[in-house]
């Protein structure tokens, strides 16, 4: 109903700009379809590669692997998973709804996403060249820490410890 909702307050703003001034939001429209065609390549990729791991990983695996009962050795499985993967943020959360719904801790998600979103091993060059190299590191191994402080109250919260 939620989503209805929104969509329906969405289309009443978008007729709010065109009813205002027709070229900045044909313009806007524009704009955001060629972002959503840039993203779209590698949003369907890395939903395709989920789909596929879900279809090979069978409930059990995730379960052990980075189950409850994996305890820390499956935090820091994710938490490495994580760190080393790029995935944006529109995918990475109903990724972990999935993985959840497939067996997989709360603690352990809250590791693998925490550290997807804080630590950047894939962008670290990029990170190098505008911070320079000792804020760069300094800065992945915090997030990365701090990814399991994040795992640790959200096993409290949830109760996975």
């Amino acid at each position: 109903m939620t989503t209805y909702i929104l969509y329906g307050i969405t289309i009443v703003l978008l007729i709010l700009s065109f009813y205002k001034d027709r070229k900045k939001t044909k313009k806007a429209l524009k704009k955001s379809w060629k972002a959503f065609e840039n993203i779209l390549p590698e949003f369907l990729g890395v939903i395709m590669l989920v789909g596929l791991l879900l279809a090979i990983l069978n409930p059990q695996v995730i379960s052990k692997v980075i189950g409850n009962e994996s305890g820390w050795f499956g935090v820091i499985i994710s938490a490495v998973v994580g760190a080393i993967t790029l995935i944006p943020g529109f995918v990475a959360f109903p990724t972990a709804a999935m993985l959840l719904q497939r067996g997989a801790g709360y603690m352990q998600i809250a590791a693998f996403v925490s550290t997807l979103m804080m630590v950047g091993i894939v962008t670290m060059p990029v990170e190098i060249k505008y911070f320079g190299k000792k804020v760069t590191v300094l800065r992945n191994i915090l997030a990365f820490l701090f990814s399991f402080v994040i795992a640790f109250i959200i096993g409290k919260v949830v109760g996975g410890i």
